[in-house]
């Protein structure tokens, strides 16, 4: 079964439940940004989707990248230079960058359905194009005048693409740890000289000039991360000339083999500098949050696409009659979507889904909001939000995305288990996002230990408050009273994180994992009860798209009632503290 991208529940949430076309056209400088404009626009990146990007996903995993030591040379699959090239040209690469430098300049927002397809259509190829628009959003923030101007309309073209160099073999998380160096030079300039690893498309044949984002110290700076500084390198000069920024070698990974995840070797590389000595970890971030948004989006578009292919199957596949007695007579058998079990498997993937679109569009919602709105207030709040949600985005939808491609591949037993479908490769290459961008945990302990704490705890009080208004607006809003008590455990947990972690700080690491999934569990029902809210209004509305608002009302149950439940067993864990974890000896295990 091919991708079908799923337009109607997109424009659902985007719509009907987040009120988009209306709250962005809204906003200074997206005025363009209608409805009429916006499906166009999804349904042009459907069809690429769909016909470009999908049919290249699997043969792109077969192939894989291949490097050439001699050269120093990445080649990428078979297709997908072309591709690419159809991507960059049909304006994806800049829908959602500066105008002044040839952007298009629409919402964020609207780039983030975007990226949902591609992510579904074709993870690997999609890394490219999506590293370069961290690279563009944190240029655009931090970047000189002179810098902007001579690589940011190329960047937003796709002529050129962009990366992220962070990770060297001694350190990941902890960046204070890096060893590269940067060394100031007569014309201005620096020369950069250190490894990096795991650099996503740090070498590939798609593009005539890649430019690479790299943190490095100065000769001076301080020992911890208060002295990191980035800075640009291009691997090709102004001038033409190479530049001495190699690859050393291709990373041999599980999945997402069609990405470049290369070993970068800077020689004497001349870069320049990026914002303020010393003060590159807060240029980076820019380009870590919009990264770490994004692979939310690949958690959530691998679960799409996961559950696509097992729902067609189950449809399809005979075996066994139904408990109930038989559903097909005229058959052999019925078809095994009639099984309990296994309707608990695609509903858990439906429900999880969806109510994570809904989760991640609002978020990618308030990070426009947050840039454009008119009023401080307005922005500040809408930056809260992007702020305490940007961790559970990233990790709940990068698991999700991970255990829906796993339950896909149950569900449809051996033939899961092979080449022959495609659930094989969406387990593999879901795998690494609960990985990178900062692991699954470490987004976990940056809500507990950085986000809640902002401001004296302003997003978090702006949080409830926003859950409370609902319920006191929509009192008799479907599951209302699942979602009180749903809160009150988030409630309950928060205060247990104030009163316990503040002073034990393992404490807080101990529960910081179950806290985020109790987090993302309670803001998920917060969004069913809405999307269920606006489905019954549409029914009695007298809209003839009967079944598809019906499934959102039984989806909603399911998901109060199947799923929400977790929230009980999460807060008992959390309030069991660090004891047990803590208790064994190191030479106990």
């Amino acid at each position: 079964m091919s991708y079908k991208a799923p337009l109607r529940d997109m424009q659902f949430v985007l719509y009907e439940v987040l009120n988009g076309d209306q709250i962005l056209p809204a906003l200074p400088g997206y005025e363009d940004a209608t409805r009429e404009i916006m499906d166009a626009m999804l349904t042009e990146g459907a069809k690429l989707s769909e016909n470009v990007l999908a049919p290249l996903n699997a043969s792109g995993d077969r192939e894989g990248c291949q490097y050439d030591p001699e050269t120093k040379l990445v080649t990428v699959p078979k297709g997908f230079k072309e591709a690419y090239k159809q991507f960059a040209e049909a304006g994806w690469t800049a829908l959602a960058s500066p105008v002044e430098y040839g952007g298009q300049g629409l919402p964020h927002t609207l780039n983030t359905l975007a990226e949902e397809m591609v992510c579904s259509a074709n993870l690997s190829l999609g890394m490219y194009p999506g590293l370069t628009h961290g690279a563009i959003n944190a240029l655009t923030s931090y970047g000189t005048d002179e810098l902007k101007e001579t690589y940011l309309p190329r960047l937003i073209s796709g002529e050129w693409t962009g990366t992220m160099c962070l990770t060297e073999p001694q350190c990941g998380t902890d960046l204070g740890l890096i060893r590269t160096k940067a060394e100031p030079q007569a014309d201005g300039s620096y020369a950069i000289s250190g490894t990096k690893i795991w650099i996503t498309g740090g070498e590939h044949d798609m593009v005539d000039n890649i430019i690479h984002l790299v943190l490095a110290k100065l000769p001076d700076a301080p020992a911890s991360a208060k002295g990191i500084s980035l800075f640009l390198v291009p691997k090709f000069l102004e001038d033409g000339s190479r530049n001495p920024a190699f690859c050393g070698g291709l990373e041999h990974k599980m999945g997402i083999k069609g990405s470049a995840t290369c070993v970068m070797n800077f020689e004497q590389a001349k870069g320049w500098l990026i914002g303020e000595p010393n003060k590159g970890l807060q240029a980076m971030f820019v380009m870590m949050n919009s990264a770490r948004l994004m692979v939310g989006l690949q958690g959530l578009g691998i679960a799409e696409a996961a559950y696509q292919t097992s729902l067609g199957f189950a449809k399809d596949r005979l075996q066994s009659r139904s408990l109930a007695g038989p559903q097909e007579p005229e058959k052999p058998a019925d078809s095994i979507i009639v099984h309990p079990d296994v309707r608990r498997m695609l509903l858990r993937q439906k429900a999880t889904i969806e109510g994570s679109r809904a989760m991640a569009y609002f978020t990618n919602l308030q990070l426009d909001i947050a840039h454009k709105a008119e009023t401080a207030e307005e922005r500040e709040q809408a930056d809260d939000m992007v702020q305490l949600l940007t961790p559970v985005v990233k990790a709940f939808l990068t698991d999700e995305g991970f255990f829906c491609a796993n339950d896909g591949l149950q569900l449809m037993g051996g033939a899961g288990f092979t080449q022959d479908w495609p659930l094989e490769q969406y387990v593999r290459d879901s795998r690494i996002t609960r990985i990178y961008e900062g692991t699954n945990g470490i987004q976990a302990l940056d809500l507990v230990g950085r986000k809640l704490g902002i401001a004296g705890g302003r997003p978090v009080k702006r949080y409830f408050a926003m859950l409370d208004q609902y319920m006191k607006d929509y009192a008799d809003a479907p599951h209302v009273a699942e979602l009180k008590a749903a809160k009150d455990r988030l409630q309950k947990a928060t205060m247990w994180l104030m009163q316990n972690g503040m002073m034990d700080r393992e404490q807080a690491g101990a529960a910081a994992t179950p806290y985020l999934r109790l987090f993302a569990l309670t803001t998920v029902a917060y969004f069913w009860s809405r999307m269920a809210k606006v489905a019954q209004e549409q029914l009695a509305g007298g809209s003839t798209e009967t079944h598809f608002y019906q499934a959102k009302i039984k989806t909603a149950h399911f998901f109060m009632s199947k799923l929400l439940p977790q929230t009980e067993s999460l807060l008992t864990e959390i309030e069991a503290g660090k004891e047990s974890l803590m208790a064994l000896d190191v030479a106990e295990f």
